[in-house]
């Protein structure tokens, strides 16, 4: 009999993720004997845990990394990639031919979400994101790869969001909170990466009327799936992608490393993310 492949999604907490339906999901679409864990690992052990599923004796063959160990993913790792490299966080990891591999597929599945709700969103020439915390990293870096020469990076807290466009290069223009407004105006594509909106949190008053033509309003959020910015969007007449689709992307290539085939994001598996949002 052949071994039973195991992989896992590692945090600090855990037990909210969603990625065990997805895997378990496409494991049981492609008639594969394997699974998909949950490892609440603490941040003092999480060197142990990335020490033993190097070394092989975690009994794992990967896995996927979450808050609040991507960065510390990336630093134990045996080899990371140029697009874990240049974040310096990692949320893939694989053994291949005996050595600790990592990457990371957050840019991925925001791509991957956009080409596939909103085809087209990355011939804009002036995009806006707000939020300039971790994870923010990954989306500037894929817009920054897809060609968008104007990146307009909204921060509370400009310093930080300097720090970004000293990583990422010059198409990365800063801007405070307060000039929000006129950060949107003639943008073809905004993205929320930050906590506005979240449980009932204010969310600023936002004109999207002012944005291009045929305008993509995303937020990474899911939780709700239509976040207060989404619901501003389109009664502004823009089209809004939520991001849920992200969170199912981005989980393609890891599943691809672990067990050999490439899995579809299909509208039953969204469905059945839908329904647990709902229950939950």
């Amino acid at each position: 009999m052949a071994e039973i492949k195991r992989a896992f999604v590692a945090g600090y907490p855990v037990k909210h993720s969603r990625s065990p339906i997805i895997h378990r999901y496409w494991l049981d679409q492609a008639g594969i004997e394997g699974s998909y864990e949950l490892a609440q690992v603490t941040p003092d052990a999480f060197p142990e845990f990335m020490q033993r599923l190097a070394d092989g004796s975690s009994g794992f063959v990967g896995g996927n990394v979450t808050i609040p160990h991507k960065e510390d993913a990336f630093r134990f790792a045996g080899s990371a990639d140029a697009l874990a490299t240049e974040l310096g966080a990692a949320n893939t990891l694989w053994l291949e031919s005996g050595r600790l591999m990592a990457t990371n597929t957050d840019g991925y599945g925001f791509s991957a979400n956009l080409d596939e709700r909103a085809p087209g969103w990355d011939k804009t020439e002036t995009a806006v994101v707000l939020g300039a915390g971790g994870a923010s990293r990954a989306i500037l870096q894929t817009l920054r790869d897809r060609g968008i020469k104007t990146i307009r990076l909204v921060n509370r807290t400009v310093s930080r969001a300097e720090d970004l466009a000293d990583r990422f290069g010059d198409s990365i223009h800063v801007h405070a909170l307060n000039d929000l407004g006129a950060a949107v105006a003639g943008a073809g594509l905004f993205v929320n990466t930050s906590a506005l909106g979240m449980e009932g949190s204010p969310v600023p008053d936002i004109d999207f009327s002012s944005m291009a033509k045929n305008g993509v309003v995303t937020d990474i959020v899911y939780t709700p799936l239509v976040t207060p910015i989404l619901q501003r969007a389109a009664e502004a007449g823009c089209h809004t992608v939520d991001g849920l689709g992200m969170l199912l992307h981005q989980a393609v290539p890891g599943f691809e490393k672990w067990f050999g085939i490439r899995p579809a994001v299909t509208d039953d598996l969204r469905n059945r993310i839908v329904q647990d949002l709902e229950v939950h």
